[in-house]
């Protein structure tokens, strides 16, 4: 500071004296250039701030389920998540038409079916995270790392409480046999849901094997297929059916309406292949422009906090086996779920559509 006051007076002098015009005019510009200089504040340098990138996800998941969750992230990190709820095909078909504009980093949907679909189609992208892997097990997630569970839906068998005793129960294939000739009922194959259990079965069995359940189970049937869970589970509670098989967590909003409904849940046994599981799930879309932050969502996601949100809000169950799932459901006890990865889901989903065409299951 002190060698531009020097110089401002020496400058000023020059101004002043019997210099030529010229001089004169060129020192009174530098007197001016370096009061200038002189009356700015020296400021330490600080790096600009940039706000946190915003997600955008696209969900098949409903808005009330997803928007505590969002909100929480939101509250967490400050980052804002910007949403676009539709069922799942419409989404995929989406993301392939936008392509490379797309606006969308994260695709949330239900069924490994839909997840292992959106990977098969190119919209996906593999990913690296140490979180994941440690809090999803490996048969809830994709081989390839495109996409990982965040939630568990268990479909399982219900029956009625009042005619049937759970030791008659036994797995999904003991429901093909006669004993159960004009007492199943089913919802429709049309739903993904079906086609992903019977995908599992072929799976499980070989496609022979599985045709001939299907076909067992079409045989038995107390009444035409029913669009929805929720109506299935009432036929069995009007006496119109005896057993079937449904995602819980319908039959828990119904309980939860009405404790006293007069249906029960029933596990099939490890040994029998365990319980039938489908996920909801996320993967990076292949296209983001904010992978990193659309990869830090999907951590969260599977972590305790996030986990709780999740299978709370809709009854389902943790995907991360370290989170406790007992406030979440109503007294239904443990099961033990199918080893095999939920992506043969998707995988014999094709085979599982002709097969129940074949069967007559409609």
């Amino acid at each position: 500071m002190r060698s531009i006051i020097i110089n401002r007076e020496f400058l000023v002098a020059m101004a002043t004296s019997k210099f030529t015009l010229r001089l004169r005019s060129l020192a009174l510009l530098a007197v001016a250039m370096f009061t200038a200089c002189s009356n700015e504040t020296p400021t330490a340098e600080q790096p600009a701030l940039t706000p946190p990138e915003t997600v955008v996800v696209y969900s098949a998941r409903a808005e009330q389920l997803i928007k505590p969750l969002f909100d929480a992230y939101t509250a967490r990190t400050g980052v804002t998540v910007q949403y676009t709820t539709d069922s799942e095909q419409p989404l995929i078909q989406k993301l392939l038409a936008e392509g490379q504009t797309t606006p969308a980093d994260l695709l949330l949907t239900v069924d490994a079916g839909n997840l292992w679909y959106a990977a098969e189609e190119g919209v996906l992208r593999p990913v690296q995270a140490t979180t994941l892997e440690n809090n999803i097990p490996a048969h809830l997630r994709d081989p390839e790392k495109q996409w990982f569970a965040l939630s568990v839906r268990a479909r399982t068998i219900v029956y009625d409480t009042r005619e049937v005793s759970p030791t008659e129960l036994n797995d999904y294939a003991d429901l093909a046999d006669e004993k159960w000739r004009g007492k199943l009922c089913l919802r429709t194959s049309a739903k993904v849901y079906n086609q992903s259990l019977v995908a599992m079965l072929i799976a499980q069995f070989g496609e022979p094997r599985a045709e001939e359940i299907v076909r067992g189970w079409v045989a038995n049937l107390a009444t035409d297929v029913f669009p929805n869970d929720t109506k299935l589970i009432e036929a069995i509670a009007a006496g119109q059916c005896e057993v079937g098989i449904v995602n819980t967590y319908y039959f828990g909003r119904l309980q939860r309406e009405n404790p006293d409904i007069p249906v029960a849940i029933f596990w099939p046994a490890a040994s029998t292949g365990g319980v039938h599981v489908n996920v909801s799930g996320a993967g990076v879309t292949r296209h983001s422009s904010n992978p990193d932050g659309a990869l830090a969502l999907l951590e969260w996601m599977s972590t305790e906090e996030a986990q709780r949100l999740l299978g709370g809000e809709n009854l389902e169950y943790p995907a991360n086996p370290s989170v406790a799932a007992d406030s979440m459901v109503l007294g239904w006890g443990s099961f033990e779920a199918s080893p095999m990865n939920v992506a043969a889901a998707g995988e014999n989903q094709a085979a599982a559509v002709r097969l129940m065409d074949r069967a007559g299951y409609r």
